[in-house]
Parts: structure tokens; C-alpha cells; sequence
């Protein structure tokens, strides 16, 4: 393993960085680094996926590159802004250095009274965030990754026909289904994130319901009779670094709150579908921890009646550490074995029996698969992230981008309307204000929608809504608006599975008829 890089040289420009240093981000490895057991070994755990390893990590590496480019490249450009020929040299630089066309309404407006930098730093992040978006999704439709049968196949192997998770929406946790639990994409039927993991109940009984529709309409995935549940999935998190300040902001960065929070959530939407359709309806649930310091996870594992406890779960970082130094096989059946006496503990947290084989298989695959993730930290970062705090460069609004599965990429409010999701861009806004709006650097909200195009005006009325969100959310934050340091785009795409996505100008307005329609 090789040694840590101290933090002062790992991101020192960044205020995750200093944040980092202060707390004491040059300690030795035994205090503070998951792979503190390590030394100066040089094989990686037995159980570590290398090569996917290397795939994620040339994919972190040119995403990463591509916006930390953003900031320098401007710089550049702003101080060529006096010269003659400033717009085509301005533009021959975004395209040679970003591969973008910046917008040239603003360069061109430069000699009035000078470049606004704030809306050109927006307009080039929002570029960036659209053309990234769909260059990853060229790759995706060239067949790498897990293909839909083969995904559905894992969950159905587990004994599940669609599985529906909610994370905290805090950025670091955005690269969760990809790199911290390395699931198939396409085996995440939905994936919401909210606040603090405070996921909509009533959503996720309607999701519920589609799916059962769509098994007694279409027998897709499975038949009704096949014996098969429903999963529902929340993930919690917190700083294993700076737990009083670093955790969850939705929950005060306290970790037992946060967990207890989400557990209830859980809980209610169980009995909600009980409560509904009675108790022969199947929900199972699973409640999720992730130390977003060094992407390790605690899994809280159900017993055989389906029930979680607080007190009951398992800290991968533990077994990663207990596992280093056995072959695969062994280090294989220990995971098994931590499942097995999760179940088997007395007092607080004692269950009533393992989980079914199903659920057991599910929680082995998460727990092997997270190694690999711990192991990719240790050998990326030395064990822990230098930016153990926020660090997002924007504000993702609406259905998200699936596309960008990156921790510390985006905040995510998922909402159908500013109403519904206040609290969730309440509390991102207080972020980046901290972040980015302290600085002088703008807030950048990507507002972005799917729509149905085997629906007629589905694409016309999608826009209608971005622009609606939009407007409320430029009326919401007025304060920031008139200082230039909001900036709001919006984009559109197909629900069609790896459809492009589409940029909506704010000229794009959909004509509706006197009945309401579009035409």
C-alpha cells in the first residue's frame, strides 16, 4: 500500500482541503486511514474486483479532469478579454481546452462592461455537466457495464423483482450505486435521493404499486405467483473523521439520528403497503450506513421476520481489516459468517432468526463488492478522501442525471415541484453558500426532467415543468439571483433507456391550445 499523500498536498485549493488539514489530515494512518492494517503491503485485499478497480478509477480521473479545468480556462479567457478579436479567441480556447462552445451572447455583451464571469462560470458548468453527461452515455450504449437481463437476473437470483432506493441526496453520496455498492445500474429499478434519507413515503407506495401492476399486467420481470418481493432500500451516512461536523446536515451530523430517521421511514412505508393491501403484501427492507470518509459501509441486517435494529449490523471496514491476510475462499466465508452472527447476537439488537437465503445472498454480494471499494480508497486516496467535506460543483434538480455516479460530484434534490422539495433545496443552498456563493462563485442548478415520448406532448409539457421549477426557484432565492450568483439551466431526456439529453433554452416554449393541450 502506498504511503498517503499529506493533505496539504492533495486538494489544498479546495475548502473540503483546508477543512481536512485543520481536523488533522496529516495524522498517522493507525488514527485516522481505513487501510490502517495495511503497512506497506502490496497486494490488495483477496477479494478485490482490480480491474474494475482501474475502470472506475480512469472514469473518476477524466471526470474530475474535466471540471477542474473549468476555473483555470476562465481565467484564461478573462484576462484575454481587452484584446482585439477577444470572442474568437475566447471561443477557440473553451473548445481547444473544454470541448464546449461557450456562450457567445456573453462574450459578445464583454465590451459594454466587461466579461460577467459569474455567468459565464454557470453557463460553462451547466455545458460541461450536459456534453459529460452524454459522452458517458455513448460509452454505456457501446455495451459496457451489465445489461438489463443480466442485472434483473441478480435480483431475481436474490429473490427480488424491482428494488427501490433512497439515499441522503448529500453529493457524497452520489457515486453509490457505481462505486460504493457496485450494483448493476440497470438492477436499480428507482433511485431517489432526499435529504437526510427522508424519503417520500407516498412515492415510493406508488412505485410500489407500478411494479406490481406491471407483474399482474405484463408478468414482467416475473409472474405474480413467482414468490418474489418488492426492496426497499435506505442509505444513511456520516464522517468517520469529523463526526460532530462532517455527517449528515439534515440530521445535525448525528449518526444515530440519521439512522433512526431512515429506519422510521422504512418502517412506514411497510405498513403502509400492509395497512393498504393488506399483510400478505411483500416489502422487504434494508437499511444501509455509509462512512462517506472512506466509502465503507455498516449494513443493518434484517432477521427472519423481516425486521432491522439499530443495534443490529455489520461495519465492512472491520471485516475488510480482519479478511487482509487470507485467500479469497476464506476471506469469502467469513462474510458469510459475519451475516450469520449478526443474527445469532443476544440483547440489544437480537434477532429472530437469520434472513432469508435470498436477502442473505444480497447482503454477502453488497459486503464483497464494498471491499473492493475500501481497497479502491486505500489505494487512490491512502485510506480516506481529502475532501471529507462538501465539495459538489452543482446543484442537480428534479430526476438527476444518471449518468454521473461520482461522489462529491452533484447535490441531488430529487422533486416534482419546488413545493415538495423545499427542504431539500433549503438545505442544498445552504451549502453551496458556504462553498461556492462564499467565494464569489455562482450557484449552478442543473433542472433536469425525463419524459415519455411514447406519451403525445409528454417532451412539450416536460419543458413547461423546467420552467416552472426554474422560475420558483429563481423566485425562491431572489437574494442570490440579484447578485449574479444563482445560475439556473434545464434539460430535458427521454425515458427511453439511454436516450441523449436534450438542452432547453429559455426561448423553447411549447404552444398549448385553448384546451390546455400542446400543440
Amino acid at each position: 500500500m502506498r504511503r498517503p499523500v499529506p493533505a496539504e498536498r492533495r486538494h489544498p485549493s479546495t475548502p473540503a482541503a483546508r477543512r481536512l488539514a485543520a481536523i488533522g489530515g496529516s495524522a498517522s494512518r493507525a488514527e485516522n486511514l481505513a487501510c490502517s492494517a495495511v503497512g506497506e503491503r502490496s497486494c490488495p485485499h483477496p477479494l478485490t474486483d482490480v480491474e474494475a478497480n482501474q475502470v472506475l478509477g480512469e472514469h473518476e480521473r477524466m471526470v474530475r479532469a474535466r471540471f477542474a479545468a473549468i476555473v483555470p480556462v476562465l481565467q484564461r479567457i478573462a484576462r484575454e478579454q481587452r484584446a482585439e478579436g477577444f470572442v474568437e479567441a475566447a471561443r477557440r480556447i473553451a473548445q481547444a481546452e473544454l470541448g464546449i462552445e461557450p456562450p457567445t451572447e456573453l462574450l459578445e455583451r464583454a465590451w459594454l462592461g466587461g466579461l460577467d464571469m459569474r455567468a459565464l462560470y454557470g453557463q460553462v458548468v451547466l455545458k460541461t455537466v450536459t456534453q459529460l453527461a452524454n459522452e458517458i452515455h455513448q460509452v454505456q450504449a457501446a455495451g459496457s457495464g451489465a445489461t438489463e437481463p443480466e442485472a434483473t437476473s441478480f435480483l431475481l437470483d436474490c429473490g427480488y423483482h424491482a428494488v427501490d432506493i433512497s439515499p441522503c441526496s448529500d453529493g457524497r453520496l452520489k457515486g453509490l450505486v457505481r462505486y460504493v455498492l457496485r450494483l448493476p445500474e440497470a438492477a436499480i429499478r428507482w433511485r431517489r435521493a432526499y435529504a437526510g434519507a427522508l424519503f417520500d413515503v407516498e412515492a415510493s407506495v406508488q412505485r410500489w404499486m407500478e411494479a406490481e401492476l406491471q407483474r399482474y399486467r405484463e408478468h414482467h420481470p416475473v409472474p405474480p405467483d413467482a414468490g418474489t418481493r418488492f426492496l426497499k432500500i435506505a442509505v444513511y451516512h456520516w464522517s468517520s473523521s469529523d463526526p460532530a461536523h462532517q455527517g449528515c446536515a439534515a440530521h445535525g451530523s448525528n449518526q444515530r439520528r440519521a439512522a433512526a430517521a431512515a429506519l422510521d421511514r422504512l418502517r412506514e412505508l411497510r405498513q403502509a403497503v400492509e395497512n393498504r393491501f393488506c399483510c400478505g403484501a411483500s416489502v422487504d427492507l434494508l437499511l444501509i450506513g455509509v462512512d462517506t470518509d472512506t466509502d465503507a459501509i455498516k449494513v443493518h441486517v434484517p432477521d427472519g421476520r423481516g425486521e432491522l435494529s439499530l443495534h443490529r449490523a455489520i461495519d465492512n471496514l472491520e471485516l475488510y481489516r480482519q479478511t487482509l491476510d487470507v485467500d479469497a475462499d476464506e476471506a469469502r466465508m467469513a462474510v458469510y459468517r459475519a451475516i450469520e452472527e449478526s443474527c445469532s447476537r443476544q440483547g440489544w439488537g437480537a434477532a429472530e432468526g437469520p434472513p432469508h437465503d435470498g436477502m442473505r445472498r444480497l447482503v454477502a454480494t453488497l459486503l464483497i463488492n464494498n471491499l473492493s471499494q475500501i481497497e479502491y480508497v486505500c489505494r487512490t486516496w491512502g485510506g480516506r478522501y481529502p475532501d471529507i467535506g462538501h465539495d459538489e460543483r452543482f446543484i442537480s434538480v428534479g430526476d438527476g442525471f444518471e449518468e454521473f455516479q461520482l461522489r462529491n460530484l452533484a447535490y441531488f434534490a430529487h422533486l416534482q415541484t419546488l413545493e415538495e422539495g423545499a427542504d431539500d433545496m433549503d438545505v442544498g443552498i445552504r451549502i453551496f453558500e458556504k462553498l461556492h456563493a462564499s467565494e464569489g462563485r455562482p450557484i449552478v442548478v442543473a433542472v433536469h426532467f425525463r419524459y415519455d415520448s411514447r406519451v403525445p406532448g409528454s417532451r412539450e409539457r416536460t419543458i413547461l415543468k423546467c420552467k416552472r421549477v426554474r422560475s420558483a426557484i429563481r423566485s425562491r432565492y431572489a437574494h442570490l439571483e440579484r447578485r449574479g450568483l444563482l445560475v439556473c439551466g434545464m434539460t430535458v431526456q427521454d425515458t427511453k433507456e439511454r436516450s441523449p439529453i436534450e438542452a432547453v433554452e429559455p426561448t423553447d416554449v411549447p404552444v398549448l391550445g385553448q384546451d390546455g393541450d400542446v400543440r
